[in-house]
């Protein structure tokens, strides 16, 4: 049968060459991972080493220098081929900071690195257990001391800390009411993790409905280099908030392929399923809900497309990224329910790996950014009502 994404021959190339990679990496080998709660190394290595995961670096430090569309696509192949990025998306999103912050020395000595794969930026350090999506009331401190910072606090659902040399860090450096803007005093820094496990840094596992790497971290007088800071002291909450829009888009892509491949799923199942003398795809309650959540996949592909047309070519995009990310999820959401439906009991089965796949999408609902949140932005922001909350 024909591809059921109509754009799927825009960069035909880029789709093969990722669709090359993940099909060494079938069924079998994730419901493995599944059983083993472990992480797909053998897959993020295969992806790095094949040069997507370094698909935003520019080509003077050994990347490809791709923009925000391409690198979309390349994490909607990865989900629409049955795996999940989140076991490496994070190198993705978490690069803009250091591209458009970092000095050159930074640049220099850590983004080679990265595209080769010695180094993986895998981890992203804001949330914390108190404060939630409140950031700018974080408590994690950096305090400065000579040539070095001093780190103590506590970060929650820090995710893929285990299988990273390095962390974006957010934190305090001047105290929340010493500062004018509440926005104002927090900083941003890159942490190198090899130096730093067992030495003022305490990671705790969290196990959770997916089989995602995520963690408590502690610091405790943990040391960075000065050197490490990105950019200015006191305007990392800028920075971050740069990288979010970036981020939301390329969740959006995720939840695409999740879509693409739930209703894939689903049409197939339902034209070969025969009961009563006739497959079930030709009745009204099962065709119908398919169909549906087909279109909604498809309005929220053109959604991510147009938010990353506006960021690329550098213009305001909060509210396209941010209702591309709320289309998207609430999309692969209800592909996920429409394909577990139409596959019936068969859809709890872990061989199918639908059951899988429908946890690792609802995760989308609320991370990184909970779809309430996203309705509030809209609401305050877009239209111009009362906040809400």
């Amino acid at each position: 049968m024909n591809d059921i994404n109509p754009l799927a021959q825009q960069y035909a190339d880029i789709r093969q060459g990722v669709r090359d990679v993940c099909k060494a990496f079938d069924s079998v080998y994730w419901q493995k991972v599944e059983e083993s709660s472990g992480y797909p190394e053998e897959f993020v290595q295969a992806l790095t080493q094949a040069g997507w995961m370094a698909a935003l670096i520019p080509e003077e430090f050994g990347g490809a220098g791709v923009d925000l569309t391409v690198a979309s696509i390349i994490l909607e192949e990865i989900n629409r081929s049955g795996a999940n990025s989140g076991a490496c998306h994070a190198q993705m999103y978490t690069m803009g900071a250091l591209l458009r912050h970092g000095s050159p020395e930074q640049k220099r000595k850590y983004l080679p690195l990265i595209a080769s794969g010695e180094l993986r930026l895998q981890s992203f350090a804001v949330t914390e257990p108190t404060t939630g999506t409140d950031t700018t009331r974080i408590k994690t401190f950096a305090e400065k001391r000579g040539d070095r910072y001093i780190v103590n606090g506590q970060k929650v659902w820090i995710s893929r800390i285990q299988h990273s040399d390095l962390m974006l860090l957010l934190a305090r450096t001047t105290p929340l009411a010493q500062v004018k803007k509440k926005t104002e005093g927090l900083s941003v820094f890159l942490a190198d993790l090899r130096e730093g496990m067992g030495k003022g840094l305490t990671v705790r596992p969290i196990r959770n409905m997916v089989n995602h790497e995520t963690n408590e971290v502690f610091f405790d007088n943990f040391e960075i280099p000065a050197e490490n800071i990105i950019g200015e002291e006191g305007k990392g909450f800028s920075y971050i908030l740069d990288g979010m829009n970036a981020e939301r888009i390329l969740i959006a892509a995720e939840c695409i392929g999740d879509g693409y491949w739930f209703i894939d799923k689903a049409r197939n199942y339902a034209n070969e399923r025969i009961v009563f003398e006739r497959p079930i795809g030709q009745n009204q309650g099962i065709q119908f809900p398919i169909a549906q959540a087909y279109a909604h996949v498809r309005a929220a592909d053109l959604m991510r497309y147009e938010a990353a047309r506006l960021f690329d070519a550098k213009q305001p995009c909060g509210a396209e990224a941010n209702m591309a990310k709320l289309l998207a999820a609430d999309a692969s959401w209800e592909s996920a329910n429409v394909c577990l439906q139409t596959h019936g009991g068969f859809g709890f089965a872990a061989e199918y790996d639908i059951e899988r796949k429908f946890r690792e999408t609802r995760l989308y609902q609320v991370a990184p950014i909970s779809t309430n949140l996203i309705l509030s932005y809209l609401g305050e922001h877009v239209l111009s009502m009362p906040r809400s909350f």
